[in-house]
């Protein structure tokens, strides 16, 4: 399978979101990824309900919807009114993940898990074939523009052997200082989606640095 690119918005120029929206639209690009963040799971504040609708708008590509906050299981239904089509919620959030990965699914939406970097890939054993998408955070999620964690690759590797291992159909997604440097590698070690913010979004020619990625085997 082709690697996906979900371009992050939280790296976007939100004074003129619907030119890099259309950015997005009009690139070789799969996925919108958005970052919610409320100043208590992770201490930022990124954008909510509204900014997401304005989003929603424009984009003509899936919502890839990346709830770093609290109790996400209060708003599971809010995000699938407002169009996330992968709606992924942190390990480390959730008290009752099974119920939640359900509750994600009855929606018709598809299921994703995040892991911060220090949790063990193992603590995912007894869920992986119920998740659609695991998301490893290769930076402590909070803020865009940190620097790659190398160990993340050793991480993806370890994941792509438990689904091999349990026969899940489940993508592995990186998020956090994905550049052209590191893409062939992660992708190499079994990565599916690449997440790509300040890569995309700070470079002079964002069109091109999507398409570069794309292309990368």
């Amino acid at each position: 399978m082709p690697t996906l690119i979900a371009p992050s918005l939280l790296a976007a120029d939100f004074g003129n979101l619907e030119r890099d929206c259309n950015i997005v639209n009009n690139s070789t690009a799969d996925w919108f990824h958005i970052d919610i963040m409320d100043g208590v799971f992770v201490p930022n504040i990124s954008f909510g309900m509204p900014v997401l609708a304005a989003i929603q708008q424009h984009a003509k590509k899936p919502l890839d919807v990346h709830l770093m906050i609290v109790e996400p299981d209060r708003y599971i239904k809010t995000f699938h009114k407002l169009g996330a089509e992968i709606l992924t919620v942190h390990l480390e959030a959730c008290k009752h993940l099974h119920r939640n990965i359900q509750e994600i699914k009855s929606f018709g939406m598809k299921a994703g898990v995040a892991l911060n970097p220090h949790t063990s890939i193992e603590l995912l054993k007894d869920s992986i074939q119920d998740i659609d998408l695991v998301c490893l955070m290769s930076v402590n999620p909070g803020f865009g523009g940190q620097s790659f964690i190398k160990n993340t690759f050793a991480k993806t590797k370890e994941l792509s052997q438990l689904i091999e291992e349990t026969n899940s159909s489940c993508l592995i997604e990186i998020d956090g200082g994905v550049t052209n440097q590191n893409a062939a590698q992660l992708i190499k070690c079994g990565a599916d989606v690449l997440v790509a913010g300040s890569h995309v979004f700070k470079s002079e020619n964002p069109l091109e640095k999507i398409k570069t990625l794309k292309n990368i085997i």
